[in-house]
């Protein structure tokens, strides 16, 4: 039997010993693994040691630090990847100028320094290539996007978490693809730590993404990609 989304593993015990063996000293004997989810023991991970933890993980574990809780990444689905395709392509034939950098790794500053990857990044031509390491830095980046997957913890992490962090970094547009509900929500205007806008549209709808993003979704595709 398919295990239901809350019952399944943010990733494999397999997964979990290699981490274990490759993690430095100072965190690994903060690591556990507890009803399928990564733990860490004693309080929250430091920003140094998390970059170190990433940089070490098996290719199967994504890694990112958001509001100080250590989290796994989901691996995307053909569908996810095919999706990202679709909205790479719009982007680009409307504002060519920009580039949506898919699995983009972006420092998201909040109360406790943040690390996330997002399923993809607009910003302008070449906007990482001056940057040192592997997180980014999130100015200049007008919107990000995630592609919810089918984890149990999709609620929290895409559709509150980073949605806090996005706008806390000041990121101007948050495009939140949600495959539960075959929606399309669109956060902006970023205060205080929060969007102050976020409609919501079906898919199959026409979705002007506001200003500084400026371009607009025809939706129908979408529908080929629901499960």
């Amino acid at each position: 039997m398919t295990p239901s989304t809350e019952e399944r593993p943010q990733m494999s015990l397999e997964d979990f010993e290699e981490l274990v063996r490759r993690a430095p000293e100072t965190v690994r004997n903060k690591l556990e693994f507890l009803g399928g989810r990564l733990c860490v023991k004693h309080g929250p991970i430091d920003v140094e040691d998390f970059e170190e933890l990433a940089r070490v993980a098996p290719e199967t574990v994504a890694l990112e630090l958001i509001d100080g809780k250590l989290e796994v990444k989901p691996v995307p689905d053909l569908r996810h990847g095919a999706i990202i395709m679709w909205l790479l392509r719009v982007c680009m034939q409307q504002r060519p100028e920009l580039a949506l950098y898919p699995e983009q790794a972006l420092k998201v500053p909040t109360y406790r320094a943040g690390r996330a990857r997002a399923d993809g990044a607009l910003a302008p031509l070449d906007h990482f290539a001056d940057q040192e390491g592997e997180w980014g830095d999130p100015s200049g980046v007008l919107m990000v996007v995630e592609v919810t997957s089918y984890d149990r913890d999709t609620e929290r992490r895409d559709r509150h978490d980073k949605r806090h962090g996005y706008a806390r970094a000041g990121i101007p547009v948050y495009l939140l693809i949600d495959r539960d509900s075959d929606t399309l929500t669109v956060f902006s205007d970023p205060l205080d730590g929060d969007y102050r806008q976020s409609p919501s549209y079906a898919y199959g709808s026409t979705v002007a993404l506001p200003a500084p993003v400026a371009i607009t979704l025809n939706t129908e595709k979408l529908k080929d990609y629901a499960d």
